[in-house]
């Protein structure tokens, strides 16, 4: 399934919150990370690559390395195959709900309910912001920011440094 997925340097583009459109050109690591932010699995993609046409693969990788109850993804996620493959691993799939368009029109018409997570769900859904912050760190503290390699290979080979090097310091301080 991997090889599925393009990998090359590519150019990606969304409007931000002021309704500006944003470009840029490169990759994307899209890690998958247990609780105490320690990395298990990380993929790399060109950056234009939807973030769930990575979620499958990323889950079987990972459940091949380790033993995991749950998985936190936000609402790009939400789709019934994630879902059924997350059953199928034998995980529970805590999605944050997408919520539904609003109505093009003023005339009153049937409304889809809303799903909404339960309690628990909820709290540990609160967990998931982790990812973000072992992204900030590899950017920030281990070189993954500005990468100044051409090729696939390459590219790889100095994040995965960067996320080695992140996963021993989380885990030595994880033991203080």
């Amino acid at each position: 399934m991997l090889a599925e997925i393009p990998n090359t340097c590519s150019i990606g583009a969304k409007k931000n919150s002021n309704g500006h459109e944003i470009c840029w050109h490169g990759y994307k690591l899209r890690p998958d990370v247990a609780v105490g932010e320690i990395p298990i699995t990380a993929v790399l993609t060109g950056v234009s690559v939807n973030d769930s046409h990575v979620a499958i693969p990323l889950m079987k990788l990972t459940s091949e390395r380790t033993t995991y109850l749950c998985e936190l993804m936000d609402s790009a996620y939400d789709a019934a195959s994630i879902r059924t493959i997350n059953h199928w691993l034998g995980h529970v799939p805590i999605i944050d709900p997408k919520t539904p368009p609003k109505p093009k029109t003023q005339l009153p018409c049937r409304m889809k309910l809303i799903p909404v997570l339960d309690p628990p769900e909820v709290m540990r859904f609160r967990e998931r912001t982790m990812v973000a912050r072992v992204s900030g760190r590899l950017k920030d503290e281990f070189g993954g920011r500005f990468v100044r390699m051409r090729g696939v290979a390459n590219v790889v080979t100095q994040l995965m440094f960067g996320v080695l090097a992140l996963t021993v310091d989380q885990l030595l301080r994880l033991s203080r």
